[in-house]
């Protein structure tokens, strides 16, 4: 299975990235998140944002350490952490994704050289593409309403999405509120997909992983 690269040639997500649910406090168990990714793995997740804001640098780079190397038990599996350049470096991370309150994707590139793929997470009124200067790849949204957004973002829609993916020029993972079902709205705007809820909150993290996938690859499937 081919990797897909960025412009350093740093190794990058493909098609179906799940987030993390972003619960862990401190001192808390990882065991059932573990359980969860390893199962997700397992049914061919192919990648894995660590979003885990609560905790320190020194549980996170302990998570994500763990993380990265469960996903080594799998063939072709990517793991990221959100904001921490350092944590993921450390880890030995494939990428680390970018917010608003982080540093640049410009000036991480100065810390990170060519070692990670660097995500951002992009909006409608963003001042595009200026924002995303430096990125590997963008993360969109939140398309659809979802709790995490409520209140502080509107839902794009997916024909904000496909402006988004036209003015890209580097792989878009559409984000917020998507089943299965919008796999084929997600792919005709030219998007991947990006899951919190749907695959690492839900109850069943293999089966949603495949139901995600069998989606994906029917679309594929009539792609011309």
């Amino acid at each position: 299975m081919s990797d897909e690269r960025g412009v350093t040639g740093a190794r990058l997500p493909r098609r179906l990235l799940a987030l993390t649910p972003g619960t862990l406090r401190d001192g808390a168990t990882t065991s059932t998140l573990l359980r969860g990714l390893g199962q997700a793995f397992e049914a061919g997740l192919p990648a894995v944002l660590l979003r885990e804001p609560e905790l320190s640098d020194g549980a996170l780079h302990a998570l994500a350490s763990e993380v990265v190397e469960l996903a080594a038990r799998f063939e072709d599996r990517w793991v990221g952490v959100h904001d921490r350049v350092h944590v993921a470096l450390a880890a030995g991370a494939d990428g680390a994704h970018l917010g608003f309150r982080s540093m640049t994707p410009v000036d991480a590139r100065a810390v990170a050289g060519d070692a990670l793929a660097l995500g951002f997470s992009a909006h409608a009124h963003d001042d595009a593409p200026r924002d995303w200067e430096g990125a590997d790849y963008l993360t969109f949204g939140p398309v659809r309403e979802t709790p995490s957004k409520q209140g502080l973002l509107e839902p794009t829609g997916f024909e904000r999405l496909e402006e988004a993916v036209r003015l890209a020029d580097r792989p878009v993972f559409a984000l917020g509120g998507l089943t299965p079902e919008d796999v084929r709205s997600t792919h005709a705007a030219g998007a991947n997909l990006a899951a919190l809820g749907g695959i690492l909150g839900a109850g069943d993290p293999a089966g949603r992983t495949r139901a995600y996938l069998a989606a994906l690859d029917a679309v594929a499937e009539v792609s011309p």
